[in-house]
């Protein structure tokens, strides 16, 4: 049972300090901080499941359950929710021509990718944890990183406009209260913008009688979530695998940003000693939900948004968060109300949603100063974009490559060869001719 030390009095935080991960305000404080950040996670993994057509009580339970793990397995010193993942959105999707899954067939075949992508993200967070992240920076330099991310949000463009274009006039009216929430509040609302874009979009779909709820009124109070077992003996579901490969990618990413930013705004540098741990625990999440019928998980960036505003880093928080949102999954008719969102709703936010999916991989650019002068990191942006929006795809017998496992490559074998090449034309290894300058083939692999 996890112990923590009340911080001062246990109801307030001096100006400039914070609550530790070890620390705890008093429970009745606990509790509502507990609760902003279940409000915080909502937004982002109730929409999950609704792009995806994975039942969203099961994503929900596995999300509470995901994040209790997380602590344990983090010896209760690294604060984080674990809510769904975007990252699994495309490769979900791709199985029926970018639109939410419709049967429990096509549920099972994709959490085998799911739950392959959850193991083999616990395999990295071992590898971590006995050599550190060096390794991960070597594979994956920033300009790289930043790609895989940017293009899994535009590879999902095609999508947000199928349910745009259902419903007009709601989509246009959700998206802009999204952008006039996320520009006029700043702090906790306006991190929230997306959730509340929803609200608003849900109510006008109410008023003007866009919103069916047949389905609600029938379902229980209380009952079990619907689970589905993953198809591990399905032929076909291993063919499919090779599309989640590059969410791995993706969780890395954010798992190692996640752990570097708590570091970063508690002070306390041990942190970064977590980081094996982190991935390992939302791997073991991951794949636990992928073994019965939930979404991949990640660390949110929501919740950060909610430490960094209360100055409350306290672990003690996130059990509560993890242990409601665990309960609310236990309720169908919550589940059924998410089911009565309109396209329209979800083409508005998802126009949003998968554009800022996008941006967070060019921020990765911008904070780290890429030198997009030098061609090898334009045309590892430009071709694995290209592959991503136009959705390329590729068959190699019962194997079906789609867009984003296709530029993902396309972005990890340019990079890298790229500077191999330049580093082999350094040597004047070719014929002693005139050796380029340092960026005119692609110059030191160093972002």
């Amino acid at each position: 049972m996890p112990i923590w030390t009340l911080h001062g009095d246990g109801r307030r935080v001096e100006p400039g300090a914070v609550v530790k991960p070890n620390e705890r305000l008093s429970w009745p404080g606990t509790i509502a901080i507990g609760a902003q950040h279940v409000v915080a996670m909502f937004g982002a993994t109730f929409l999950v499941p609704i792009l995806t057509g994975f039942p969203v009580s099961t994503t929900l339970l596995f999300s509470g359950v995901g994040t209790l793990l997380f602590l344990l397995i983090t010896q209760n010193r690294l604060p984080s929710y674990l809510g769904s993942s975007f990252a699994f959105i495309a490769p979900i999707t791709a199985l029926n021509g970018g639109n939410p899954l419709e049967s429990g067939a096509q549920i099972t075949q994709a959490l085998l990718g799911v739950l392959v992508a959850g193991v083999l993200l616990a395999a990295v967070g071992f590898v971590v944890q006995w050599a550190g992240t060096g390794w991960i920076e070597k594979l994956m330099p920033p300009v790289v990183a930043g790609a895989i991310v940017a293009l899994i949000g535009f590879n999902l463009a095609p999508a947000a406009w199928g349910n745009f274009q259902k419903q007009p006039e709601l989509a246009t009216i959700t998206l802009v209260a999204v952008v006039l929430f996320a520009v006029l509040f700043r702090g906790f609302l306006g991190r929230i913008s997306i959730f509340l874009g929803v609200i608003v979009g849900y109510i006008v779909a109410i008023v003007t009688n866009q919103v069916d709820f047949t389905e609600v009124a029938k379902a229980p109070w209380i009952g079990l979530p619907e689970f589905h077992l993953v198809g591990i003996a399905d032929p076909g579901a291993w063919a499919l695998v090779p599309m989640f490969l590059p969410v791995v990618l993706v969780l890395i990413a954010e798992n190692v940003g996640h752990v570097r930013g708590v570091a970063t705004m508690t002070d306390d540098p041990s942190i970064n000693k977590s980081t094996g741990r982190a991935l390992i625990a939302d791997g073991v999440a991951t794949t636990l939900a992928g073994g019965f019928g939930g979404s991949g998980t990640t660390t949110y960036g929501e919740n950060i948004g909610v430490m960094a505003a209360t100055r409350v880093y306290s672990t003690a928080a996130y059990w509560v968060a993890g242990t409601v949102a665990a309960l609310l999954a236990f309720s169908p008719k919550v589940g059924e109300v998410f089911n009565t969102i309109p396209p329209g709703v979800l083409g508005g936010v998802t126009t949003a949603l998968y554009g800022l999916i996008g941006v967070i991989g060019i921020k990765i650019w911008v904070d780290n100063r890429v030198d997009f002068s030098r061609p090898v990191n334009q045309y590892t942006v430009a071709v694995s974009f290209v592959i991503a929006i136009a959705q390329f795809s590729m068959g190699w017998g019962q194997l079906q490559f789609g867009a984003i496992v296709l530029g993902t490559v396309a972005a990890l074998v340019i990079y890298h060869g790229g500077n191999a090449v330049a580093r082999w034309r350094r040597t004047g290894a070719d014929d002693g001719g005139p050796i380029p300058a340092v960026g005119q083939l692609g110059g030191d692999p160093q972002d």
